[in-house]
């Protein structure tokens, strides 16, 4: 009685501890991570069965010796499964998948049982959940070794080691005290067992710790590359003549890609830059710096937008490999009302002829960035009047899609332009912002699928001067 009592509270600590690790999993919300709920699936199924077994549980329920066996063969089959799934986690699919072609195997073979069962003709192939851990997978480890597989890296694996020896002692000192395999959960076998648990839960402990310790870190690392994008970004927009400029930046991630400047302020005229790199995240956002910079360098030399353009990326071919980007750069002469601008593969700007109520769209030819370090840019010319609208932005304001599919550029973006023309540049931006991200977001769960960059510019009335 003694020893079935023991056992009894072996299984149900075995059981918790594997309840704890499916709440942790489901706390931590990471579904590329599934070792915690393998483990606790694993833990739970091997407890469940201890106290199935036991004879003090037995007898608090007297429930018909057959519907007791019935339930342990059937637990006994399942928990294989999920410790199949974890050794994966930790060592990988093995040499040639072998590890997947096990659990394939016994599932299959798993299956047929179950038939047998239903339709109570019992097959005894499928070797019992003890047979497949000690004996099966330490021959297919084996036989990795020797054809040189090499498992992913483990912390603390001299843990789990430690583990697995107690375990196939208590397996194999069970097997020769008891011929019987029936008689395997009177001896040490579970005891072993719950070492290996504890030793798991110990290993993988460390690994969510260390794991949230690597989050926290690039959490922090993350507000810092935030905090130096953010200072790149204009913290207020230049003060022209004759022009009310606007602008929003609404990134969809942490950090981003795009990019909007003016590089040149002075009091009759403003450059303008706007720019997006390929991608998301932290390297996205450090080739956006990187711009900025060569871009300032580049005035240095010329003030010519294509020269700034073909600077640019003379330098993103030397000094950022592979790193691809658009961008369109005007100096708007804001006295004379005329635009000179360079693009490269940008989205073309769009200039609102309020006298004509036509929007026109500018030219955005030009190779993309990154490509080849001797191509050469063209700068072009486009003329403004009184009341006119220019709108630069990135490709996430027209690119962005409802739930039927619908891009907003193609059919939102003009109406929007049309009907709003009466506001102020700074009202036109934010509701255009919000209508657009409302757009991502309308009867569907993507929401905002890019960085988006907009800057709007009003040409208005003034005495003309020279530059």
């Amino acid at each position: 009685m003694k020893s079935a009592i023991a056992l009894l509270i072996v299984g149900t600590v075995i059981a918790t501890l594997g309840v704890a690790a499916i709440i942790l999993h489901v706390f931590r919300r990471r579904a590329h991570e599934r070792f915690l709920l393998w483990f606790g699936l694993f833990s739970i199924l091997y407890g469940t069965i201890l106290v199935v077994r036991n004879s003090v549980f037995r007898l608090g329920f007297g429930q018909p010796q057959e519907l007791w066996i019935s339930i342990e063969r059937l637990i006994s089959l399942a928990t294989i499964i999920p410790g199949l799934l974890l050794l994966e986690v930790f060592y990988g699919r093995g040499w040639r998948s072998s590890i997947r072609w096990l659990l394939g195997v016994y599932s299959t073979m798993s299956a047929v049982v179950i038939g047998g069962m239903v339709f109570q003709r019992p097959f005894g192939i499928v070797l019992p959940p003890g047979a497949v851990l000690v004996i099966m997978v330490p021959a297919i480890l084996a036989v990795g070794r020797l054809a040189g597989y090499r498992p992913p890296s483990l912390p603390n694996s001299r843990v789990l080691f430690t583990g697995l020896i107690v375990f196939f002692v208590a397996f194999s000192v069970d097997r020769v005290l008891h011929t019987e395999m029936k008689n395997w959960h009177t001896g040490l076998e579970p005891y072993g067992f719950l070492v290996l648990v504890i030793c798991l839960w110990y290993v993988i402990s460390q690994r969510v710790i260390a794991d949230e310790s690597r989050l926290v870190s690039l959490t922090d690392e993350m507000r810092a590359a935030r905090k130096i994008q953010e200072a790149i970004l204009p913290r207020t927009v230049p003060s022209v003549e004759n022009v009310q400029i606007a602008a929003r930046y609404a990134p969809m991630t942490s950090v981003a890609g795009d990019l909007y400047d003016f590089p040149i302020v002075r009091p009759n005229g403003v450059g303008v830059l706007v720019a997006d790199v390929m991608g998301h995240g932290v390297p996205a956002a450090l080739v956006a710096s990187m711009v900025k910079v060569a871009v300032s360098n580049g005035l240095k030399d010329s003030r010519e937008p294509s020269s700034i353009i073909a600077g640019l990326n003379a330098t993103l071919c030397d000094a950022a490999h592979e790193q691809y980007v658009t961008a369109v750069y005007m100096y708007l002469d804001a006295a004379n009302r005329v635009g000179r601008y360079a693009s490269a593969a940008h989205p073309p700007g769009l200039v609102w002829r309020r006298g004509s109520q036509t929007l026109e769209k500018l030219d955005g030819a030009g190779l993309l960035l990154g490509v080849r370090p001797n191509e050469t840019y063209t700068t072009r010319e486009v003329s403004f009047e009184v009341g006119d609208r220019l709108l630069l932005y990135s490709d996430g304001l027209v690119e962005a899609e409802n739930a039927d599919g619908q891009s907003f550029g193609d059919t939102a973006l003009f109406k929007f332009i049309r009907e709003k023309q009466s506001l102020g540049a700074e009202q036109f931006v934010e509701l255009l912002l919000k209508v657009v991200l409302a757009w991502s977001r309308s009867g569907s769960t993507k929401g905002q699928e890019d960085d988006i960059t907009i800057v709007v510019i009003d040409i208005q009335d003034g005495a003309r001067s020279f530059r």
